[in-house]
């Protein structure tokens, strides 16, 4: 499973990777929010890690523009951040993310929401795929009709 990190602090990403080191991970870091959006459009992560604030493009804005982007939309993200204002994870859900984690990250728990997120996708694509088929082939019948 491919994993993006996206802080602009390398002690946070490899601390991150130190605790995904454990799982069946192909971890990557980016160090700004453009190059996060740059990463996901090139190698489609199976989840994101997204601090919230970064040089260039914050983790809020990230996420608003995967979100409006049909090809990454379903795309798992969890915002990383030291801020815990209930008005920062309300920001955060309000972009977009699927959850949220305040550093200091513990890595068990990071593990656990990480592989739920994994199961989840992977529960949530094939029917997505599934739907775009169903939705193909209405159109072709619909024009077919015309």
């Amino acid at each position: 499973m491919k994993i993006l990190i996206a802080d602009d602090n390398a002690q946070n990403c490899e601390l991150l990777e130190a605790y995904l080191a454990e799982g069946d991970y192909d971890v990557r870091c980016v160090s700004d929010g453009t190059a996060a959006i740059e990463a996901v459009r090139a190698d489609a992560p199976d989840v994101l890690l997204l601090d919230i604030m970064m040089p260039r493009m914050s983790g809020y804005e990230v996420c608003q523009q995967l979100r409006a982007d049909e090809a990454t939309a379903g795309l798992p993200i969890v915002m990383v951040s030291a801020l815990d204002e209930s008005g920062d994870i309300d920001k955060a859900l309000e972009a977009g993310c699927d959850d949220f984690l305040t550093k200091p990250i513990n890595g068990r728990e990071l593990r656990i929401r990480v592989d739920a997120l994994i199961a989840l996708k992977a529960e949530r694509d094939p029917a997505e795929r599934l739907l775009g088929y169903v939705d193909r082939v209405e159109a072709a019948a619909e024009a077919c009709r015309s």
